[in-house]
């Protein structure tokens, strides 16, 4: 390759040599008229004539030269502006077109990067794909979809989000998404289109796209061995049930980070999102630091884990009631009080207040409540309310005009509060819920913040055992402290139980491939 530039530009050089060589006389000669005919040219208008060929002679091959480099270069050299290439000029119309919409939005940048130049590749087929769960379930799951459409060399569809779980959000992508910055800012590692080709429309409507879900906790190889080939016959396929179907460990490189692109620069809220989050942290900051408390007692949670403490019994037999009602909620005989003692329970209001207490959270403490409603109402935050009188939640910060558009979509509510954990001065989820995971692993992507990680089941044997009052407050409080002076998510390397993915540490929670 380098010798052919070479030749490219010792040509040139011949160029230039030849025309300042030219027997001028002669060529004044030849353009002269006969006599009697029209004046001739005069020899200072050749002589630019001349110049002006060989320096657009010239100025072409130093620009070929230039391309080349460019192509040459480019890979290695990512932060650096794109270059031009063949395939630039054969971009659809809709794709610059967003290019220049996006030109003066705020994602038009991905991180300290320029917009990337689309991937080109073999399409293998397109995939269609059924999140379920909650927000942070979904956005865990839509990660995984990504990496494994780019392993694949697929085309993704915007995903469909979960509307007929508990929580019945009718809420769409776009509703909670920026789907532009979604689409443009992957389109160097995917292709990612808003529906698929007409081609395959009627087969969607006729229901004669082939349905699955993927198997949990699944490496590259299945997906290669198994999926890929599905894909190469059918074209199209739909996956459902799409949360945990990534292994946490033992993936390619390449895609673990782009598990962490996906999560962290793709997956932007809406702008309405975004400036209401920024203004609830605002107000919040400007009463000083501030905890987030993930107070994971919603009714969904208490009714799937089967965790009823504290509660009444009329409390205990409607969350009976409602675990029964979900079929796909697989455990239904359980043993609340085991549960707990095993540290898998949620902790109670009532519990957290004295956790609070002893971890040396004063009175004044500034609390915002990550959470849906609170399971028992007033009756079990009272406790709470009594220790930390600073207690906050997004309704009592902002006026119900600001939060209309988002009632009753608690995909959207849930993302305030995400957004304002992530700023916040500590974070402290009270269970290990997907928002708890999702929260730690970004705010360990952001400069390892302090996120208190509870220890639940040495708490619960703490907690017995100052309620029954074989231990003294002292002691209580400092053997809180002295279980969670590691525990404040700082950096570790993520637990890995070969053959129990389901026991070992969440890739989300400790995305340490993407960590410094």
């Amino acid at each position: 390759m380098l010798q052919g530039k070479q030749q490219k530009l010792t040509t040139a050089g011949k160029v230039w040599v030849w025309c300042q060589e030219v027997d001028l006389n002669s060529l004044e000669g030849q353009l002269r008229a006969p006599r009697g005919g029209p004046q001739t040219f005069p020899r200072h208008r050749i002589q630019v004539w001349l110049i002006r060929l060989s320096t657009s002679i010239l100025l072409w091959t130093c620009l070929i030269q230039l391309l080349a480099l460019c192509q040459l270069w480019h890979p290695h050299l990512r932060g650096w502006p794109p270059c031009l290439d063949q395939g630039d000029f054969h971009v659809h119309a809709s794709a610059v077109s967003d290019a220049v919409n996006l030109s003066s939005h705020k994602s038009f940048h991905v991180g300290k990067f320029p917009l990337p130049l689309p991937r080109k590749y073999k399409n293998n087929g397109y995939l269609l794909v059924s999140c379920n769960g909650g927000l942070n379930q979904m956005r865990a799951a839509i990660c995984d979809m990504v990496a494994i459409a780019r392993h694949l060399n697929l085309t993704m569809v915007i995903p469909d989000l979960d509307k007929t779980s508990f929580w019945a959000d009718p809420s769409e992508f776009q509703d909670i998404f920026d789907v532009k910055h979604f689409i443009m800012s992957l389109r160097d590692e995917v292709r990612i289109v808003k529906e698929v080709p007409s081609k395959y429309q009627r087969r969607l409507r006729q229901g004669k796209v082939l349905s699955m879900p993927p198997v949990s906790w699944s490496d590259d190889s299945y997906y290669i061995n198994q999926i890929l080939p599905l894909l190469k016959k059918n074209k199209i396929l739909h996956f459902y049930k799409t949360d945990t179907r990534l292994a946490n460990s033992g993936l390619p490189l390449d895609m673990q980070k782009l598990r962490c692109r996906v999560n962290y620069e793709a997956l932007q809220f809406i702008p309405q999102l975004e400036e209401l989050g920024t203004r609830l942290v605002r107000i919040l900051q400007a009463n000083g630091p501030f905890l987030v408390l993930h107070l994971r007692y919603e009714m969904d949670m208490l009714a799937f884990s089967g965790c009823t403490h504290g509660c009444l019994e009329t409390e205990t037999e409607k969350l009976t009631q409602l675990r029964y009602a979900y079929p796909w909620w697989k455990e239904k005989i359980i043993d609340s009080e085991q549960k707990r003692l095993d540290g898998l329970c949620p902790l109670t209001p009532e519990e957290i207040a004295l956790v609070l207490r002893a971890l040396g959270y004063s009175k004044e403490t500034q609390i915002y409540i990550a959470a849906g409603e609170i399971y028992g109402g007033h009756r079990r935050m009272a406790s709470l309310h009594v220790a930390y009188p600073n207690i906050v939640r997004k309704e009592m910060l902002l006026s119900p005009k600001d939060l209309q558009p988002f009632q009753n979509h608690s995909s959207q509510m849930a993302a305030l509060d995400y957004l304002v954990a992530l700023q916040s001065d500590t974070f402290i989820p009270t269970y290990d819920g997907n928002m708890a995971r999702v929260v730690e692993g970004h705010r360990r992507y952001l400069g390892f913040r302090k996120t208190v990680l509870l220890d639940r089941k040495r708490l619960i044997e703490l907690l017995d055992q100052y309620d029954n009052g074989t231990l003294r407050w002292d002691d209580f409080a400092l053997a809180v402290k002295e279980a969670h002076k590691d525990r404040l998510g700082m950096p570790t390397a993520r637990r890995v139980i070969p053959e129990k993915p389901k026991e070992e540490d969440y890739f989300y929670a400790n995305p340490q491939e993407c960590l410094p």
